[in-house]
């Protein structure tokens, strides 16, 4: 099942397979690279839930990919605080750890004895397997399992392409893990930041001549904040995808507007459904397609039905609707069945029975030329249960935004959707996975 990556990497032996921290590796070291490692798994039993510790690097490549060889169920864990890393592992019933450190492979056996029915089906079946945590951006984060081997077949055809991709998204994140199989079942070029800061991606991006940035809309916006852009010669890009989050239309043509030879594609996925298929309206359209028969719409929320479906949680309820999954992202429905996320469920504000979604209000202050960047949420109230406030992101006083928003907005929504209170801050947060965070303003 898997020798087709293994077979790939054979023939792409002399290609570019990873560039971190100035080094280069071809797709020959990374083959004896994952060889080499997993000649040292022999304290490592096939089905054992190993917890691989560190973010993106060459050795953390080859051991991932070593771990799946050995037929393990993957933990990923790109944390440095070590109470979130404990807590990870004891909700992943995991049996070990995994560290590369300096030339070093450190395996610590963690004595676990309990175990989960999800687990015990991958070990049945001889299959290795994925464990990844939700965001938890809203509520306690979800211990997602996978079928690995399921995951890893969805890239067996891919056509070689001589790209240079960014691993921009995260070593523990489906859609970090979506761009480095899809990269390698292709031959593409893997390089690897340290540092996320905009003006050090497109340091990368000029140093390594990269075409493909995979990121997020608050990390873009930030860039067209920061201006960066304008400091480095970015014209090896050709395509910039974006998800996890909702895109602003606003946004997005002004991203058109600066990288006017790039094109713009929407991706849409889940930590439990895997990345899907999509095809974006156009680079400058927020409205994206899914195939027919794997999405349906009810009340407004999206569902998914998907070949790369998570088979459970660990720590969470599950429940099965006949493999339709609950996304929790609403959408409007354009012409020719062409969807647009316009919001999650669990983010509607509720101002005394009327409801509103985030994204509208903050879709609508984006349009005021001083206003650079804007997050828009919830406020507990007395009276009313909520309140709506926001933190815009500007060059104005505050009680000149103040006027100009509430002018600005007056007879465009009904009252209830003007921010009650409007702060001006100097940036708006992301969390460690590039989304606006949401979480301290709830």
């Amino acid at each position: 099942m898997v020798s087709f990556l293994l077979k790939n990497f054979s023939d792409f032996s002399k290609k570019n397979a990873v560039i971190h921290n100035n080094k280069i590796y071809t797709y020959e070291d990374l083959l004896a690279k994952i060889n080499e490692f997993k000649s040292k798994l022999s304290d490592i039993k096939s089905g054992e839930v190993v917890g691989l510790i560190g973010g993106y690097s060459f050795e953390n490549i080859a051991l991932f990919l070593a771990l799946f060889l050995n037929k393990n169920i993957i933990v990923p864990i790109n944390s440095n605080i070590d109470s979130e890393v404990e807590q990870r592992l004891k909700e992943a019933f995991a049996n070990k750890t995994i560290t590369y450190k300096n030339g070093l492979i450190f395996i610590k056996d963690l004595c676990e004895k309990e175990s989960n029915i999800l687990i015990k089906k991958l070990q049945d079946n001889d299959n290795s397997g994925l464990i990844l945590f939700s965001s938890g951006s809203l509520a306690k984060p979800k211990a997602i399992v996978h079928n690995l081997d399921n995951l890893v077949l969805n890239f067996k055809d891919k056509k070689p392409k001589n790209l240079k991709m960014l691993l921009f998204l995260l070593f523990d994140h489906i859609g970090g893990l979506n761009t480095l199989l899809n990269g390698l079942a292709m031959g593409a070029t893997l390089i690897i930041a340290n540092d996320f800061s905009t003006a050090k991606i497109c340091e990368l991006i000029e140093k390594f001549d990269i075409n493909v940035l995979p990121t997020t809309p608050s990390f873009l916006n930030l860039l067209l904040i920061n201006k960066d852009y304008e400091k480095f010669d970015l014209n090896s890009l050709k395509l910039i995808t974006y998800g996890t989050e909702r895109m602003d239309d606003n946004i997005l043509k002004r991203l058109k507007e600066v990288f006017s030879k790039v094109k713009f594609i929407q991706t849409f996925g889940t930590s439990e459904t895997g990345i899907m298929n999509t095809n974006s309206k156009s680079s400058t359209s927020t409205f994206f397609n899914l195939n027919p028969d794997e999405y349906k719409i009810v009340d407004g929320e999206l569902y998914i039905k998907s070949k790369t479906a998570f088979l459970g949680y660990l720590n969470a309820d599950n429940h099965d609707d006949n493999g339709w999954f609950k996304t929790g992202d609403l959408v409007e429905v354009g012409e020719n069945g062409f969807l647009k996320i316009i919001g999650r469920s669990k983010e509607m504000i509720n101002v005394g029975g009327n409801k509103l979604l985030a994204g509208e209000v903050e879709s609508l202050i984006l349009q005021i030329p001083d206003i650079k960047d804007v997050l828009v949420y919830a406020e507990n109230n007395a009276i009313l249960g909520q309140n709506v406030a926001c933190d815009v992101v500007c060059n104005l006083q505050k009680d000149e935004v103040k006027n100009l928003i509430r002018s600005f907005l007056r007879d465009k929504i009904p009252s209830y959707k003007i921010p009650a209170r409007i702060n001006v801050v100097n940036k708006i947060d992301m969390t460690a996975r590039f989304k606006k965070d949401r979480r301290l303003n709830r």
